[in-house]
């Protein structure tokens, strides 16, 4: 499962030129599923973005977590986060989830992060959407769980 989170001020969803969707301060994720994810990942990389600090303290200094400064997510499934260009220009997504793997996972990462005590918003799965934010810092990260969760050897 791959995430990239971005730190917002606010950012929204339009569906066919209509807002579905918005939050103030939060956390924008796009989130990717992989056909080899499981719950075991979404619920890493749930706890994981509930718990990072990226927003500044007092002092300015990048120290609080999501749920510290009042914040909302706003999760927005993407497959091409698992593009592999590496065979030539245009990219594969052989390591996408099949949609109705994907839209499971990616309902049961909302409810992750909702039972969690987090305020969620959603895009609209499969649907053509034009996402708006405004990316505060900037501050983007890159969460993989492939390199992130722990594995026990062989």
């Amino acid at each position: 499962m791959r995430a990239l989170v971005q730190r917002v001020s606010r950012a929204q969803v339009e569906v066919s030129g209509e807002i579905i969707s918005s939050i103030g301060l939060g956390l924008l994720v796009l989130l990717g599923v992989a056909h080899s994810d499981t719950q075991l990942e979404l619920d890493f990389l749930a706890r994981k973005i509930a718990k990072l600090r990226i927003f500044n303290d007092a002092d300015g200094k990048m120290n609080l977590s999501l749920p510290e400064v009042g914040g909302s997510l706003l999760v927005v499934s993407q497959f091409t986060l698992l593009a592999d260009a590496k065979g030539g220009n245009r990219p594969s997504y052989s390591h996408a989830a099949k949609p109705e793997q994907a839209k499971a996972l990616y309902q049961a990462f909302l409810d992750a992060c909702r039972a969690l005590g987090l305020p969620v918003a959603s895009g609209v799965f499969a649907a053509h959407m034009a996402v708006h934010l405004v990316n505060d810092g900037p501050v983007t990260i890159w969460l993989d769980t492939d390199t992130l969760l722990p594995r026990s050897p062989g």
